[in-house]
């Protein structure tokens, strides 16, 4: 199959583009890009770092109320952890 230089020369650049196409995807997907530079930048979407806050705050509050369900403690306490979670 590859007997003459030229298919040689061909089968490296083919390569060599689908090696290019595969990266420019992996980057697409984990957020990067190139400046005109060619300088790899990571894209910072403000949007996932308020939801990462808000999961935070979810398994925060969830993991109170656990403590609250499973403690064994007088229903004086448990008012004061609920209205713990409401001033949140």
């Amino acid at each position: 199959m590859f007997n003459n230089p030229f298919s040689m020369v061909v089968a490296i650049v083919l390569i060599c583009a689908i090696a290019g196409v595969l990266r420019a995807r992996f980057k697409a997907q984990h957020g990067i890009y190139e400046d005109e530079k060619g300088k790899d930048i990571r894209f910072h979407d403000p949007e996932a770092d308020r939801l990462r806050s808000e999961v935070k705050q979810l398994k925060d509050r969830i993991a109170v109320l656990e403590r609250v369900i499973t403690d064994e403690r007088g229903p004086r306490e448990l008012d004061r952890e609920i209205e713990k979670l409401r001033d949140r």
